[in-house]
């Protein structure tokens, strides 16, 4: 019985066997037939002949061309010009130091030696980590297939792009010796800030050749091509750091540098000199960002700013480092002529004006970079794009420096009110003269000279920018109905612990930036529709052929009634309120300033008929500045580039409300017909106030109907983004100082 048993289990073992062999080879089967029947067969053996056709075509020239960007400003003068220049800093292999090269093999491809153009270990490690991980957590590419996506192909994450990546690896195997391809890849890797080659990104970085470099230095360049946004010098220099600690230490531990050598360049501290050619510092890099993302946008990536989990934000944002990085290296070779609404006059001014207004603090940090900062944006109100943006203080210091104007995050104080709470009270039927109560509220926020007018208008609310009154009406709009307006707008940095009444008065977990700013007020003085704030008009190739042409598509944020009321009140916060004497000869400007407590944090945004300008003054770890407030150095600064900004221009009134009469729309200061029927057009209003498809009670959330998606700043961006917490709990609530 015994024996029968034993034969059975092994019969059963041998069937169980034979069927898994037999699910296997109809698995692979059917993977043939369905690889040669899809089209799969066909389509890979053309990218197999494409990739032979390109080795076959390049030569030593191959690596060593690339086509230069160029970008101008709304006058048609050369704002910068974008090369990579890779014939200029070409390099031969003998000349490079053994450090770089060894560095190099050691942390990209430690089997560059000895494979033929791909690492198939690799390949299924990487794959296996993947479906371990849920994600992609290492990578597979050889050296080679790296030089061949830099060189012959994009980054574009495809099954397509990958097996032409691998055929073109082997191909070059085939055609060049391993020291060859070693040249042309340590010539043509991406360093960051249009750094190609590592003699580019020497002289870029250290101001020397290449032999010249130290381990340290060495090492601290190759970090970067692993991920060039992340490991960017300028904006990521702690990333750099800590990166050059592990090249170091692959070195050590491949026996390649001895412990005493890597004592003494992990110790050695790197000091970047950077080149010193002439640039529009803050118009670069804004232009560099707006135009990167044209291009991610024009490869099909959808931005967003608000996420329904933890995980979504962050695959969102492994996702947008990685195409941020890829069309930003194409941006500097691909050949592009940019067109931007920048003005360099105006530019230089708002400059000058943020400079001359903040003269007299001279103190600078470690790095010798002013602590009391600023930022500054100008919008044309007739189109709706960027003007001028300032992103700090001018110094004479090499590199890029931080632009404040679009990467760092300030808490708004009160001039916040109007974008969420009196805009949209006034969609829900108050007027400038309906009375509301400037009273204590018990565990409230308090006004800021500590003293309350009771019964007082709107209007004089405003004006005088009472803390009560806009707590009290933020509660009625609700913070939910309050912040969709925002996030309407494409505010990048609201978080889930701003949906409390105290964002009233602008106590914000992380903050808005100038840029924000000055594009939601500019919808105000818009009507309301929302344009999304950007400098690039239009991009083209280097023979003239249309890439991207901006339509300004408008976006309804506010209704037109709603806008015109608010601009009303405004504009007596500049001639009886807060932001008193700081408007502009001869032109009506509407305005409103905010400060944080502890005078951390100044604001001043204001607009006439032309032009929109957001100023914010503070220092980058917030700090209290005595005496600052959103009336003292940001509205002079305001008042002063708006000044001399509308010298010799027609001045020119607000619009006044639409005046509705049955189904008749007149409108005393419309010019002309067309006017009106845009007005009519962005806001649809009817003889209640309500718009015609939304005749609730006003309190719903659809007030501000914009998409949520963002088309600036991400900040997430992969760029160098500033956010301070300085959050205000319910306990410690923002004491507006105006």
């Amino acid at each position: 019985m015994a024996k029968k048993k034993s034969r059975k289990k092994k019969h059963r073992g041998l069937w169980l066997f034979l069927k898994i062999q037999m699910v296997l080879i109809g698995l692979v089967v059917a993977a043939i037939v369905y690889y040669y029947v899809g089209g799969y067969a066909k389509e890979v053996a053309s990218l197999k002949a494409e990739a032979v056709s390109l080795v076959n075509a390049s030569d030593e020239s191959t690596f060593r061309s690339s086509e230069t960007s160029i970008a101008y400003d709304a006058n048609g003068e050369v704002i910068s010009v974008l090369k990579g220049e890779k014939d200029v800093y070409y390099v031969e292999l003998g000349d490079i130091p053994i450090y770089l090269k060894q560095a190099i093999v050691s942390t990209e491809d430690k089997k560059f030696y000895t494979h033929h153009g791909v690492d198939y270990r690799a390949i299924v490690r990487a794959v296996w980590a993947m479906f371990r991980n849920g994600k992609v957590t290492q990578g597979a590419s050889t050296i080679t297939q790296q030089l061949a996506r830099n060189v012959f192909l994009t980054h574009e994450k495809t099954w397509q792009r990958k097996v032409e990546e691998i055929y073109i690896a082997i191909e070059l195997e085939k055609k060049y010796s391993k020291d060859e391809i070693l040249e042309f890849y340590l010539n043509n890797i991406y360093f960051a800030n249009g750094y190609y080659g590592v003699q580019a990104a020497s002289q870029g970085y250290f101001g020397v050749n290449v032999g010249e470099l130290s381990l340290s230095q060495i090492c601290f360049l190759c970090a970067i091509p692993n991920n060039p946004t992340k490991y960017d010098p300028l904006t990521n220099y702690d990333n750099t750091l800590e990166r050059r600690d592990r090249v170091l230490n692959s070195l050590l531990e491949d026996r390649l540098i001895s412990k005493t050598s890597y004592d003494t360049a992990v110790a050695e501290e790197i000091v970047l000199s950077t080149s010193t050619t002439e640039k529009h510092d803050n118009v670069e890099t804004y232009t560099y960002y707006c135009a990167t993302r044209v291009l991610m946008e024009l490869a099909g990536f959808e931005f967003q700013t608000t996420f329904d989990s933890d995980a979504e934000e962050e695959a969102y944002e492994e996702a947008y480092e990685e195409a941020y990085e890829i069309w930003n290296e194409k941006l500097f070779t691909g050949g592009y002529r940019i067109y931007t609404s920048i003005d360099l006059t105006t530019q230089a001014l708002l400059q000058s004006k943020v400079d001359d207004g903040l003269s007299a603090y001279t103190d600078t940090n470690e790095e010798g970079v002013y602590t009391l900062q600023a930022s500054a944006v100008c919008i044309d109100n007739s189109t709706g794009m960027v003007k001028a943006i300032v992103g700090g203080r001018s110094q004479d210091i090499e590199g890029y420096t931080l632009n404040r104007a679009y990467q760092s995050f300030r808490q708004p104080g009160s001039a916040i009110k109007p974008l969420i709470v009196y805009t949209p009270i006034l969609e829900m039927g108050m007027m400038a003269d309906t009375i509301v109560y400037d009273e204590p509220i018990e565990d409230g926020p308090s006004n800021a000279d500590g003293t309350y007018a009771g019964a007082i208008t709107l209007r004089r609310a405003v004006e005088l920018s009472k803390n009560t009154v806009a707590y009290n009406l933020f509660d009625v709009i609700t913070p939910e109905v309050g912040l969709q307006y925002l996030l309407d707008m494409n505010f990048s940095h609201i978080d889930e612990k701003d949906y409390r009444t105290v964002s009233a008065l602008g106590g914000f977990t992380n903050g808005v930036s100038a840029l924000e700013m000055a594009s939601a007020y500019a919808t105000i003085e818009n009507d309301g529709a929302y344009r999304t704030p950007t400098c690039i008009v239009k991009i083209t190739d280097s023979e003239g052929n249309v890439l991207y042409q901006n339509d300004q598509t408008e976006t309804v944020i506010y209704k037109v009634n709603a806008c015109r009321q608010m601009t009303d009140i405004l504009e007596s916060v500049m001639t009886n309120g807060t932001a008193k004497g700081l408007g502009i000869s001869s032109m009506a400007t509407a305005g409103k300033t905010g400060t944080t407590n502890d005078n951390k944090d100044g604001w001043f945004v204001g607009y006439s008929r032309y032009y929109t300008t957001a100023v914010w003054v503070g220092y980058d770890i917030p700090a209290k500045l005595p005496g600052l407030s959103g009336a003292s150095y940001p509205g002079n600064i305001w008042h002063n580039f708006m000044e001399e900004l509308h010298a010799g221009l027609e001045p020119l009134d607000f619009l006044t409300e639409l005046e509705i009469i049955g189904e008749e729309t007149t409108e005393d200061t419309i010019e002309d017909e067309s006017e009106l029927e845009n007005a009519d057009t962005a806001d649809g209003t009817s003889e209640d106030g309500d718009t015609a498809d939304d005749s609730s009670d006003n309190t719903d959330a659809s007030a501000g109907s914009g998409n949520g998606t963002s088309d600036d700043s991400d900040s997430t961006e992969n760029e160098s983004t500033v956010i301070y917490d300085t959050e205000v709990t319910d306990e410690e609530i923002i004491d507006e100082t105006r």
